[in-house]
């Protein structure tokens, strides 16, 4: 079977491109989301401030939830935080007395912004914020001086080299930082720099031991040198045992880079998250195009396949043949997607950093792991596809063989149509369901995911009856197109499977590509109508690197202001409800002043009171009172984001989440539980005579480099986290398209390069090149109708969901421009994929035609 498969594979290239070039592109795609998976899981970077440190003792950056399953049953989940976990001071003393370890360092850090003499602000390397250290933790990595001397008094700051290079400053220069409160102006001591004369892959700034203790720092971390000659990871297991507390985690090795760098944890923790979704969606549309591209081929080979069963050959063995064929191009494709794949993974991280997403220095995990399980899954999906679609070609008993090849099979099978109608059902009772139970967004959303999916399928199962449909509606407008629309027209309705080949592709990718775009853009235009409807504040006060908490203070002093409020921005982690069972779910968390809730930002509660807001009560949106399963005068229990347990009374739901945030907390409880210690913005309501507030304002503004006054929160702003998950399902979508093509072109291809004879034969008898070219037009006219006709209906369901789930209203967002180029992509792959063959068919001479093999 081996060597006829090969011999079949020789002999018939053309027919197998489109498998191939789908396995290719399904292995690249397969390989790159490995990459990244493997990259999230590992998520780590080389340490340079601990990388003298033989141990180091951090929090532990995750939260264990105990939920309950479908079942009833107990399981534990981990949750990742955004924010570093905090350590006290006091276990310094407790480290020093275990076995082992020398030396205890203190590692503190508070987040700092930086100005040159100029007021000009200077970033972090990449862009990221600035963290100062104390001097006393130089010890535990690998910086060295390079220039001047430690800082010895409160007026003096050591920067890294690169960080002064930007800056343009010496030993002896000025600089400004500014933490919570307005800028200090500090002479810089002396240059650091890592051995080798590297630039960290995080600027630093160093201050004397007292001097940061007046920023108000905490402790990140406890470096650990053991005594000579033990080892590393003796002590850390002796460290573990001597503690005996789930909440720290020690680290050695590599892991020291993954305590140091939490930017590159939190990114790997989404990154995985990002991964698997892409990888699945793209696995689940490979066997979509897999199968209809191996079911085309074996429909095509019909009459080989039942000359085969004549001359004895059981099904077992065609199968076998099949298989093998399968194998070996999948195998072929596998091996050559891998360097196509490295390439898309390098292009991938790229364009993951600058929507926010990863750090842009984000390393990847590079192992031939990803590439051969894309390549074992690519042959098993090949198999899984051909075997499936062989089953009624080998089934053909070898006395009807050359009969049942010589003609198109007619209508469906019992057990097709009984498939069909048990999916529309199916199909029928989700969408009502998701309308009747007023589920929140994610329970509706994965409800349209599912039903989209279901009723692809069962497009794909009763493809003749819609088909033979649509050729009922369309037929008679053909008629009346002339010759060629006659001879379209009698094509159509006597291959209706064929038609439902063609079909079936396109349904898919406009289905599926509406569904995912259309979602995104009805969730973009709710959040941006809840942004602007919610922001009542006259002007917002704002910074790259977050604004001093202490301005908004400064702000209410002002006559011409009613209220102010600094606005921060976290996480925080519960335990939520789908489907009957519990998962740990993260959710954007704001905090506001209470006093300046109503008047600077308006949340529009649904039920409750916002105005009783307080360190000990929360509001939440509708989206997370229905995942959460809470209710006003419920007590939620969450986790902040640096781990934080909070217990708090529900005192209001508002309508607003998708704008802001998913829970609303008080102001200085959330702040103090943040990494940076920053408000993201200031928003200001003006009082009724409020002339020169905006001098006033600006004023301020000037005391703190980089903040800048607008006239209200800008939406894309707000919403950038939401703009980059948009970004992630655009990919999808494209790489929807990118399949789709592949299968709507070797689809009609085939079909044409098939109908090669009967070309000739039209010919022969009298019709006109023109004419059998017109036919072609019409019946890809008919096939591009009906299939971006039944997708676009398909699309309906699922986005009515979505839109219901958002706003209330059954009216998703579907912008006409992003509506006709899913529509038109689709329509000018099928006529090209039609149109092209036929080209090439007209050219041959009929009498060579009609006489040529299969």
């Amino acid at each position: 079977m081996l060597t006829l498969a090969l011999r079949t594979l020789k002999g018939r290239k053309g027919g197998f491109a489109g498998t191939f070039v789908a396995l290719l592109l399904g292995a690249a795609v397969l390989g790159a989301c490995g990459v990244l998976l493997e990259s999230g899981i590992r998520a780590g970077s080389t340490a340079e401030r601990y990388a003298a440190a033989d141990a180091v003792v951090t929090g532990r950056q995750e939260v264990e939830l105990t939920l309950k399953d479908l079942d009833g049953s107990t399981l534990h989940e981990s949750q990742p935080l955004p924010e570093r976990v905090p350590l006290e001071s006091s276990l310094a003393a407790r480290l020093g007395r275990v076995d082992g370890v020398r030396t205890v360092i203190e590692d503190d850090s508070a987040a700092v912004r930086l100005a040159d003499v100029h007021g000009r602000p200077v970033t972090g390397r990449h862009g990221t914020a600035l963290e100062a250290h104390n001097w006393s933790g130089l010890r535990l990595g690998g910086f060295r001086l390079t220039q001047g001397r430690a800082p010895r008094t409160a007026g003096e700051v050591v920067l890294d080299s690169e960080l002064a290079g930007r800056a343009g400053v010496r030993p002896g220069d000025e600089v400004r930082l500014m933490a919570t409160s307005v800028p200090r102006t500090y002479t810089v001591a002396g240059t650091v720099a890592l051995d080798g004369g590297r630039a960290p892959r995080r600027s630093v700034a160093f201050l004397a031991d007292a001097a940061l203790r007046q920023l108000g720092p905490s402790v990140d971390a406890f470096g650990i040198l053991t005594d000579p000659g033990t080892s590393p990871g003796r002590t850390a297991e002796a460290i573990r045992a001597a503690l005996d507390d789930d909440r720290l985690s020690v680290r050695t090795g590599d892991g020291r880079g993954r305590a140091e760098f939490l930017d590159v944890v939190v990114s790997g923790s989404n990154l995985v998250v990002l991964a698997a979704a892409v990888g699945g969606n793209v696995l689940l549309i490979a066997v979509f195009v897999l199968y209809a591209t191996t079911s085309l081929s074996v429909r095509h080979r019909r009459r080989e396949i039942a000359l085969l069963r004549a001359i004895g050959t059981t099904p077992g063995q065609i199968r076998r043949m099949l298989a093998a064929e399968a194998a070996v191009t999948a195998l072929v494709a596998g091996v050559l997607g891998a360097p196509l794949g490295l390439v898309l993974v390098l292009w991938l991280r790229d364009r993951f950093a600058g929507h926010g997403i990863v750090p842009p220095d984000f390393p990847l995990a590079v192992s031939p792991l990803p590439f051969l399980a894309a390549i074992l899954v690519t042959v098993l999906t090949a198999l899984a596809a051909v075997l499936a679609s062989a089953l009624r070609a080998t089934r053909i008993r070898p006395t009807e063989a050359l009969g049942e090849a010589a003609v198109e099979p007619a209508g469906l099978g019992r057990g097709r149509r009984i498939t069909g109608w048990v999916l529309l059902a199916l199909a029928a009772g989700t969408f009502v369901t998701g309308l009747v139970q007023h589920a929140d967004f994610f329970t509706l959303v994965g409800l349209a995911n599912s039903l989209v999916l279901i009723l692809v399928i069962a497009t794909a199962v009763l493809g003749p009856l819609l088909s033979r449909a649509a050729v009922r509606l369309l037929a008679p407008l053909l008629d009346r197109t002339g010759v060629t629309g006659y001879l379209a027209a009698a094509n159509t309705r006597a291959n209706v499977g064929r038609l439902a080949g063609a079909i079936t592709p396109l349904v898919l990718a406009v289905s599926f590509a509406s569904t995912v775009v259309f979602t995104q853009t009805t969730a973009l235009r709710e959040s941006s109508d809840q942004v602007r409807a919610g922001m009542v504040a006259d002007h917002v006060l704002t910074a790259p690197g977050g604004v001093s908490p202490d301005l908004a203070a400064k702000v209410r002093e002002l006559r011409q202001v009613r209220s102010a409020t600094g606005l921060v921005k976290s996480k925080v982690v519960g335990a939520g409800r789908l489907l009957g069972g519990q998962e740990a779910v993260s959710l954007g968390a704001q905090g506001v002043d209470p006093a300046a809730l109503g008047t600077t930002l308006d949340l529009h509660a649904r039920s409750g009171d916002l105005s009783k807001l307080s360190p000990r009560t929360l509001a939440i949106s509708t989206t997370a009172a229905s995942w959460l399963g809470l209710g006003v005068g419920d007590t939620a229990r969450l986790h902040l984001g640096d781990g934080t347990p909070f217990r708090g009374k529900v005192i209001a739901v508002y309508t607003r989440g998708f704008g802001f945030a998913d829970v609303t907390l008080d102001h200085d409880l959330l702040l103090a539980h943040t990494t940076r210690k920053a408000d993201e913005s200031v928003l200001v309501r003006s009082a009724p005579a409020a002339h020169g507030l905006t001098r006033a304002l600006s004023g301020l503004a000037a005391a703190y480099p980089g903040t800048v006054l607008r006239d209200g929160l800008a939406a894309d702003d707000q919403l950038a986290e939401q703009r980059a998950n948009a970004w992630v399902n655009y990919l999808v979508v494209g790489l929807i398209i990118a399949y789709t093509a592949i299968t709507v072109v070797n689809t009609l291809a085939m079909a044409t390069a098939a109908r090669r004879r009967e070309f000739a034969l039209l010919r022969l008898s009298g019709t006109a090149r023109r004419q059998v070219a017109g036919m072609m037009r019409r019946e890809s006219a008919v096939v591009v109708l009906s299939g971006v006709g039944l997708g676009t209906v398909l699309a309906v369901f699922p986005l009515t969901l979505v839109a219901v789930g958002l706003g209330g209203t059954p009216w998703p967002s579907v912008p006409g421009l992003g509506y006709l180029a899913i529509a038109g992509v689709t329509a000018v792959l099928a006529t090209a994929g039609t149109m092209v063959p036929t080209r090439v068919l007209l050219r041959l001479r009929p009498v060579e035609a009609i006489g040529a093999r299969e």
